[in-house]
């Protein structure tokens, strides 16, 4: 497993497209900058057969030190950002999973 950096999909993307690596990466940062816009407004972005990206608020809960379990942390309630996967890219990903299984 390898991590795809923003330059690696804007060098794969441009080729792909015949474009100039630095006009893909302006259009990934476009796409990032309108997803972080709309997620912070509060709306949910949903791409079929992609995914759901949207916030959730996590309630307060109490968690504990692991070098000292006998006393509490409070950890306090907040907004998160939650991906749901969608069909296709479940299928897709489990599929992964059993090839690298064999």
């Amino acid at each position: 497993m390898q991590t795809v950096t923003k330059k690696n999909l804007a060098t794969v993307i441009s080729k792909k497209l015949k474009i100039h690596p630095n006009q893909a990466k302006k259009i990934i940062q476009a796409f990032l900058d309108e997803i972080t816009d709309t997620l912070s407004k509060g709306d949910r972005l949903e791409f079929r057969d992609f995914g759901i990206f949207e916030i959730v608020q996590r309630k307060q809960k109490i968690g504990r030190n692991p070098k000292n379990a006998q006393v509490p942390i409070i950890i306090p309630a907040r907004k998160a950002v939650k991906f749901t996967a969608g069909k296709k890219l479940k299928k897709l990903v489990e599929e992964e999973k059993q090839v690298a299984a064999i």
